[in-house]
């Protein structure tokens, strides 16, 4: 087994066959992979106590929440204070995800909300962060590709 956080082909196996089968026993993704159920337990638990396993919260769709609306708040911050700034993203619930990125702004920030007005209420929420400079609000319109994993299980699997 792996002694770093890095997932090898054997992880991967295991990995893919869960995200086939999320709610799969051990035994079931040991028959699955053709792994003995100790080496699955084993690399599973490696893998929730690394970083391998994130969070399983992306299966659940915002719009179920009332939250049909997604968009992404770029947001130039003043440096000094970005990690004051990344606490109170933190802070807002409609916030799913912070990224600090390079180029001319700082932070990419998804949000949802019910709706346009609540998409504003939002962004001006966030605008109002001391140490937050400007920001720009972009509707996602449609989603052409989701968030997926698989096509690098499978290259690394195989």
């Amino acid at each position: 087994m792996p002694s770093d956080d890095r997932i090898d082909a054997i992880d991967a196996r295991i990995l893919l066959a869960l995200t086939e089968q999320p709610r799969a026993t051990a035994i079931a993704l040991a028959e699955r992979t053709g792994l003995s159920r100790n080496t699955v337990q084993a690399r599973l638990a490696r893998l929730e106590q690394g970083r391998g396993l994130d969070s399983f919260e992306r299966r659940i769709d915002p719009a179920a929440l009332g939250c049909p609306l997604t968009a992404f708040v770029t947001t130039q911050v003043t440096q000094r204070r970005l990690d004051e700034v990344a606490a109170a993203l933190a802070d807002i619930p409609e916030v799913l995800q912070v990224h600090g990125v390079s180029g001319p702004t700082d932070l990419l920030v998804q949000i949802v909300g019910a709706d346009a007005d609540d998409l504003y209420r939002i962004a001006g929420r966030i605008l109002a962060i001391p140490g937050v400079e400007r920001t720009n609000t972009a509707l996602v319109m449609r989603r052409l590709v989701g968030y997926r994993i698989s096509p690098l299980l499978r290259r690394l699997a195989t």
